[in-house]
């Protein structure tokens, strides 16, 4: 079976066509025209959330990703009416990266069917403070939530959250991490990490020391795979370089290939 592995290789639409930048944007001024998508077919199609736009909507009003790739599509395709789009997966508001949408209802279907049966293989990076105290390693926690945000189940109570970490390089006070989710809990990976004393840079809800300049924070959805809904052929997007956090940019050359067999199943 052919693999098909997206980089750059998709579109970018508007004022984003060439120049590839992971600058969070204004949420209330985002639109179709900046959208960048990684990849496109009849059933899917993958772009980048810039760091403070909702995948939703929620209460703030903002525009919200979903939407934004629903403009998108009748824009680009001409299409009248209400276009469909399903949503399949869901990032922080504060978290750049790759996120994979539905075009069609039998895509939505199949795609949420392998996010439960855990076939959709999601891959983050993440800069924290410190570093663990092992070079890798698997965090299993009990998360419970508080007004939003995730705290430590007590009792034996609450949803198990699974990762696998890899230290990719260690910084003074730092470390870059290429992390594999096993669950998808809310706010997981910012808990996690700051239950073992390294906090995600930025990340001041979960311990980080200040902020980023764009009120972002050094975690992001960076490669992704899955099946196609239709052909069953293998597809993975990992985002370019210049689309990475600005914090992690400076590092872009040492990251390792996210689809190697090695990568996919040690990390």
């Amino acid at each position: 079976m052919t693999q098909k592995i997206t980089g750059f290789t998709g579109k970018l639409t508007g004022d984003a066509r060439g120049t590839m930048s992971a600058t969070a944007h204004d949420p209330a001024s985002f639109s179709h025209r900046e959208l960048q998508v990684l990849h496109q077919d009849n059933h899917t199609i993958v772009v980048f959330k810039p760091a403070r736009v909702p995948v939703q909507s929620d209460s703030s009003g903002d525009i919200s990703l979903l939407e934004v790739v629903r403009q998108y599509i009748a824009a680009e395709y001409q299409k009248p009416g209400n276009v469909f789009v399903g949503m399949v997966q869901r990032l922080d508001r504060p978290v750049s990266g790759l996120v994979v949408f539905a075009r069609t209802s039998k895509g939505a279907a199949r795609l949420s069917e392998q996010l439960r049966q855990h076939r959709i293989h999601k891959h983050y990076l993440a800069l924290v403070h410190g570093a663990p105290s092992e070079s890798e390693g698997t965090l299993r926690h009990l998360l419970e939530y508080r007004e939003g945000t995730a705290i430590a189940g007590r009792h034996g109570q609450g949803k198990t959250a699974v990762l696998h970490y890899r230290v990719l390089q260690h910084l003074p006070d730092a470390s870059l991490l290429h992390i594999r989710l096993e669950t998808g809990r809310k706010h997981q990976i910012r808990f996690q990490l700051s239950r073992i004393g390294c906090p995600i840079l930025g990340d001041l809800r979960y311990g980080a020391r200040a902020p980023l300049p764009d009120q972002s924070i050094a975690l992001c959805a960076w490669a992704l795979s899955y099946e196609h809904p239709t052909s069953r052929q293998p597809i993975m997007v990992r985002l370019p370089a210049g689309l990475l956090p600005q914090a992690i940019q400076p590092l872009a050359e040492i990251l390792p290939d996210p689809f190697t067999k090695e990568t996919l199943h040690e990390v």
